[in-house]
């Protein structure tokens, strides 16, 4: 299952009914960390719903850590009861998160991400990077879209920090503002040579290892960006 920041109203609000119904199964059988939750097909017949819902509602449940499904022995709770509930309350009650979120989050990320990659980064890491440089650069040039590439360039900065976890999660945040930059064009009016020369600014300064100017070209980068969400 795709986990999305953003999903239509609809499809939330019965995933959520699903997740609410299996935390009151749970909480009914007073399950315990390890225990074994019902099967997909007990918890299908008995909520009314097909066997795909009950799996993606488990499947955002192992996401945020609270369930973990294990090969050849069903799912169980990976965390005490109280947790659980805990946990199951936040997850139910969050709101689907503004542009204006999106992009404070992903600034935050990105300015960790590139100065992790300045100290961290490969020989390899340095090609993959300038791989993406080069495609979005041509992108540019020729005036086709880029957003693709330039989403490519990042994710390269965020593979070279070398942390699983800043890179799930600017894969989990990108795609809903690239979304809105297809409906808005939110960097109207940037020159192609100037975008190109602040990506090639943040690649020098990884490729030369210095972390507290990556981190001043990646702010120069998000400046007007920053400046619209205010």
């Amino acid at each position: 299952m795709k986990i999305s920041l953003i999903d239509k109203d609809d499809k939330k609000s019965l995933q959520n009914d699903v997740i609410s119904k299996i935390r009151d199964l749970v909480n009914s059988r007073n399950l315990e960390e390890g225990e074994k939750l019902p099967s997909e097909r007990l918890m299908s017949e008995k909520f009314g719903v097909n066997r795909n819902q009950i799996r993606e509602a488990i499947r955002k449940l192992e996401f945020y850590g609270v369930v973990k499904s294990m090969a050849q022995s069903g799912t169980v709770l990976d965390i005490g009861l109280i947790g659980f509930n805990g946990m199951i309350n936040e997850i139910i009650s969050l709101d689907t998160p503004s542009f204006k979120e999106l992009v404070e989050t992903r600034i935050t990320l990105e300015l960790k991400t590139v100065c992790l990659a300045a100290k961290r980064r490969t020989t390899d890491d340095l090609k993959n990077i300038k791989e993406a440089l080069n495609a979005f650069k041509e992108k540019m040039m020729y005036g086709e879209d880029y957003l693709e590439e330039d989403l490519l360039f990042h994710l390269a900065i965020a593979k070279a920090s070398k942390n699983s976890t800043l890179l799930t999660l600017m894969l989990l945040i990108t795609p809903p503002i690239l979304a809105t930059y297809d409906k808005d064009t939110v960097c109207e009016g940037d020159k192609a040579i100037s975008e190109i020369r602040k990506h090639e600014d943040i690649y020098i300064a990884i490729e030369a290892q210095d972390v507290e100017l990556a981190n001043k070209m990646m702010e120069d980068h998000f400046y007007k960006l920053s400046k619209y969400i205010e």
